[in-house]
């Protein structure tokens, strides 16, 4: 049997390892973000009949241009958008792949802001583009000088602006892409896979989309919506760069399956989004709880929490674990983060981790 050392593997990616996080079988598990509550029942009900229709046609192709679940997103997201500025595929990391592999490429770089989603360089990589991170403050903030300082450094043909950000929660302000899309000449993508948890969901990039004919915004069922296992992502943008990514896609890359049961959940999106809520309830109380605590959590727009103030972020992981809560570590020097869930796994994870706890505040 040969090993990975025997193939002719390309030269960029001996060394690497694959993109993953733990897939333990513990009672709570907070560490790559998914939504805690299941579809409702309702949901489900509609979702297993739509694809037990879709069957019935799966001898043939599916829709190409999946144009009935491109109209019920541009109805989801609003501001006006329409099913020639929407594309859709399996999962917001296929939906960026394609706008790297449309806009990226050899010879071509992609920016983002470090500390951000750990996928970024590895999608450039694929296709070959060079990948820069430029550094955020150290709050994690980031505003419109410095974006507009690194695309003026580095020239970037594909820019990322991750908001809320993961790892770290952190909003930004649309005057920040403003001045993106000012200062480049190439594609600005705004990734709001979390923007349904913000505190303030007005503020999206989408209603900037009409002034910016280089401006992408990308979302996500997985996360939101509670439909991480099917795997569906969307992104809104002027039709022209929807014909790009035309170019590039695999021919029926969306099955018929995928896309009925998307068209399921969307006919049901007050439902499935009743719960979210909650799990920003249960964010803004992991907020509050860690800092009695004495850690130093970061404001958190998303459905996750970073806290630093840990003092061995590997030894408290492992300690967490054994006590039946994952948590992740994301790399960054004296922090974890945690995803918001049901109250009664944010309860284990506060009792667990105040065992670890630095000297608690008034």
């Amino acid at each position: 049997m040969a090993s990975l050392d025997d193939l002719p593997l390309r030269a960029d990616l001996v060394g690497r390892t694959p993109y993953g996080a733990p897939q333990l079988d513990v009672p709570v598990r907070l560490n790559v973000n998914e939504n805690a509550f299941p579809i409702a029942d309702v949901v489900a009900d509609d979702v297993v009949a739509a694809v037990r229709e879709a069957i019935a046609g799966v001898h043939r192709y599916p829709d190409r241009e999946f144009t009935e679940l491109r109209e019920a997103f541009a109805g989801y997201l609003g501001h006006g958008l329409d099913a020639s500025s929407i594309w859709a595929a399996n999962g917001s990391n296929e939906v960026l792949q394609h706008v790297l592999q449309a806009f990226g490429g050899p010879g071509r770089t992609l920016l983002s802001f470090s500390p951000t989603y750990s996928m970024y360089p590895l999608l450039a990589q694929g296709v070959g583009s060079a990948y820069v991170a430029a550094p955020r403050a150290a709050d994690h903030t980031l505003d419109a000088a410095t974006v507009t300082a690194a695309i003026e450094e580095h020239d970037p043909d594909v820019v990322f602006l991750c908001a809320p950000n993961n790892p770290t929660g952190t909003a930004m302000g649309l005057d920040v892409v403003e001045a993106a899309c000012d200062a480049a000449r190439g594609m600005v993508l705004v990734d709001e896979a979390y923007a349904e948890f913000a505190h303030d969901r007005s503020q999206t990039a989408l209603s900037l989309l009409g002034r910016h004919e280089r401006l992408l915004v990308s979302r996500t069922m997985s996360k939101a919506f509670a439909y991480a296992g099917v795997r569906v992502g969307y992104l809104a943008a002027d039709p022209a760069v929807i014909d790009a990514l035309r170019l590039v896609r695999l021919p029926y890359h969306l099955s018929a399956l995928t896309q009925a049961a998307a068209l399921a959940a969307l006919r049901h999106a007050p439902t499935m989004l009743a719960r979210v809520d909650e799990l920003r309830a249960q964010r803004d109380r992991i907020v509050a709880e860690l800092g009695r605590m004495g850690f130093s959590p970061f404001p958190s727009d998303a459905n996750f929490v970073l806290f630093g103030g840990v003092a061995d972020p590997h030894a408290a992981f492992e300690g967490m674990l054994a006590d039946g809560v994952l948590v992740r570590d994301v790399g960054i020097p004296g922090t974890l983060r945690v995803t918001a869930g049901t109250p009664e796994e944010t309860d284990a994870f506060l009792a667990s981790v105040a065992r670890l706890a630095p000297s608690p505040r008034p």
